[in-house]
């Protein structure tokens, strides 16, 4: 299926007539072997078979029959930072797979609290349980840098479940890592006794694919003070106090987008103790 995304507000057209003279992306997603360009700093893999983003993660390694038909049902698109996917209580239109960069899933409540419940890796599918039980999004899906997805419409993504066993296999083993993830989250929220545990918890984690820099660990982070706190259910202040103090006593610093792990064992005593 062709699409034109027009980057001047963020919609996704099928049809050129409907957006208008502002810079915009065009392809044709049915697999072509070779990458487009975006304007965010990376080429887009449109084919599955010969995609150089290839993990281990749930669809990216299924059988060449399955992922020829992914190719034929898929609308591959470029996102900004800060683009919304779906929002949490709209009717299910299908399912993303991510295939490069990060985004936010959240929840908020009617007071209007955020809570962020986890921020989804290359690899992931979103949408996937509310497209499979046709209930509406459970959470807000939002960029957090810019990315590529591969979007499927439900309908045509149930009936690829039920041509290809391969699919459905990963489609379940994807729904019982939400369950741990949400177990993790639960965990971590509930029972966690301080914030400083659940900062250091969260830092430990968000610091594992960074890049070593000995004795120091860095990664980017494009979270502010404020997501952070929703990560880990406290206030904004609460996390600007930490963040001082862990960099007064050479911890850890989060300096612009960019998070360094002065003293990951120091982290790891905390959530220990």
């Amino acid at each position: 299926m062709r699409v034109c995304y027009d980057l001047s507000n963020g919609t996704r057209h099928t049809d050129y007539s409907r957006v208008n003279a502002a810079p915009q992306l065009v392809w044709d997603a049915k697999g072509s072997a070779k990458s487009m360009h975006s304007p965010y700093g990376f080429d887009l893999a449109e084919n599955c078979l010969v995609c150089q983003l290839r993990t281990e993660k749930f669809f990216c390694n299924l059988p060449a029959p399955a992922l020829k038909m992914l190719d034929q049902i898929k609308q591959v698109t470029a996102y900004p930072k800060g683009a919304v996917l779906f929002t949490e209580g709209q009717a299910p239109r299908g399912v993303f797979i991510l295939c490069r960069g990060r985004v936010k899933m959240s929840i908020t409540s009617r007071e209007g609290k955020v809570l962020i419940l986890k921020l989804a890796q290359a690899g992931e599918v979103l949408g996937l349980n509310a497209s499979i039980l046709n209930k509406p999004y459970e959470a807000t899906a939002e960029t957090l840098y810019p990315c590529q997805l591969d979007f499927i419409r439900r309908d045509d993504f149930l009936r690829f479940l039920k041509e290809y066993g391969d699919v459905c296999l990963r489609a379940a083993q994807h729904v019982g890592q939400n369950c741990d993830s949400a177990y993790d989250q639960i965990r971590s929220l509930g029972l966690s006794h301080s914030a400083p545990e659940k900062l250091a918890k969260l830092l430990l984690d968000l610091s594992a694919e960074g890049t070593h820099h000995k004795p120091e660990k860095s990664v980017k982070l494009a979270l502010t003070h404020e997501e952070i706190a929703q990560l880990i259910g406290t206030s904004r202040e609460t996390v600007t106090r930490l963040f001082s103090e862990f960099k007064k006593k050479k911890v850890a610093e989060l300096k612009g987008a960019t998070l360094t792990i002065f003293n990951r064992d120091a982290l790891s005593n905390l959530v220990l103790s």
